[in-house]
């Protein structure tokens, strides 16, 4: 079922080719991209806006997206040692003083700074533009629409017990403050390769429009990375052109789409651990190979 310790999944030419394990798996910061579907779905329908304030804040909900709204995210030895100790989520009023989240690293779009925080007021947003909370509201605007039936936001540390790896230390999703989502390995490649249909043109276009970021990524495959509304953008070595996310927590995720590669593969590699480089790279190898197992 995790041959080599992954969980993979293949899409190519609009079919699942590969899919070894119907588990759900942990897409950690895959969530911000169906967070960020979700938010542009509700600018189309009136509900949001991209480029006016944000609730008389200097940035916008694009620059909440994309990361250059300035907005600090938590991190340090106090956080990831409550964490660590199982201790429970401390309250989002908490986490905000904490981590000072009124105080902006820069001013909006004069810099780019990966936030969690900024993700938590996406999803604040969406909730207060639905009346409904984050899973529901999630489910309606994202996932029914693209069939992806097994994927939800998870609250408890029960909740994450039936995914692949399970939960050993009992971890609390409440610690990921903007919501956690899990889902089969085969409805993370789904999500990426339908978002771009469900937004439209306008807004699609509108979620590819990138933020350099830059640096070297010793041994991961970004040759451009760049990172755009809710995606990691930018090229991978001989793949070419690449949109997907990353993520990281006691295990990686890796869900890629490479519409330069034939039949435009979208693939997904899940692993225990931590190394995002690990999946990053084998999520390459999948694109790469023409001869994917079948089902």
């Amino acid at each position: 079922m995790t041959e080599g310790h992954f969980v993979r999944a293949v899409l190519r030419n609009g079919r699942l080719e590969t899919a070894s394990d119907a588990r759900p798996v942990i897409w950690w910061s895959l969530t911000k991209s169906v967070i960020a579907a979700a938010a542009l779905r509700l600018v189309d329908l009136g509900r949001l806006t991209l480029d006016e304030p944000v609730a008389n804040r200097p940035y916008s909900l694009r620059h909440l997206l994309q990361h250059t709204a300035g907005v600090p995210t938590y991190r340090g030895p106090e956080y990831h040692d409550a964490v660590a100790r199982g201790d429970p989520p401390w309250s989002s009023e908490k986490m905000l003083q904490w981590v000072r989240s009124d105080t902006l690293l820069f001013p909006p779009g004069e810099g780019w700074a990966y936030s969690n925080i900024g993700y938590y007021f996406v999803s604040r947003m969406i909730e207060a533009a639905t009346g409904e909370a984050l899973g529901p509201a999630l489910r309606s605007l994202v996932l029914d629409p693209l069939g992806l039936a097994a994927t939800g936001i998870v609250t408890t540390p029960e909740d994450l017990e039936p995914t692949v790896w399970g939960n050993p230390t009992g971890y609390h999703p409440g610690w990921v403050y903007h919501g956690l989502l899990t889902g089969p390995a085969e409805e993370a490649v789904r999500f990426v390769h339908g978002v771009g249909a469900l937004l439209g043109e306008e807004l699609w276009a509108a979620m590819l429009t990138v933020h350099h970021v830059g640096g070297d990524m010793p041994g991961r495959p970004w040759m451009e990375p760049h990172y755009s509304l809710g995606l990691m953008i930018g090229a991978w070595r001989e793949a070419g052109r690449v949109y997907g996310h990353s993520g990281v927590g006691f295990t990686v995720a890796a869900v890629y789409a490479f519409p330069d590669l034939p039949g435009a593969p979208v693939v997904g590699a899940f692993a225990p651990g931590s190394d995002e480089t690990v999946v990053e790279n084998e999520a390459l190898k999948l694109a790469m190979d023409q001869q994917a197992p079948p089902l």
